[in-house]
């Protein structure tokens, strides 16, 4: 029987850093008391992201419906695209 062999790590303490697209879109809904929300991109698509993917100074209490986002989009194939390092956008 062979043991598979672990994934270095890094050494570095501190959360994980994902990185994806850079990209921008707007809230289309949100559920507050599950932590999370969709947004949706210039093309139509639909993405999740989840409380815990918002910069520090973005608080998730006070997104609305319709406010706009830059962020990163993180294409994962086992679930899914996902929004990273959210932050709500200026409106002009």
């Amino acid at each position: 029987m062979s043991k598979r062999a672990a994934a270095p790590w890094s050494g570095k303490p501190g959360p994980r850093i994902v990185r994806g697209k850079p990209a921008t879109g707007s809230v289309i809904r949100l559920l507050v008391g599950q932590g999370h929300g969709f947004l949706r991109l210039s093309d139509g698509r639909e993405v999740f992201f989840h409380r815990a993917d918002l910069l520090e100074g973005t608080s998730f209490n006070d997104l609305e419906v319709g406010d706009p986002l830059t962020f990163e989009l993180f294409e994962d194939a086992v679930s899914g695209a996902r929004a990273v390092n959210v932050k709500r956008r200026r409106r002009r």
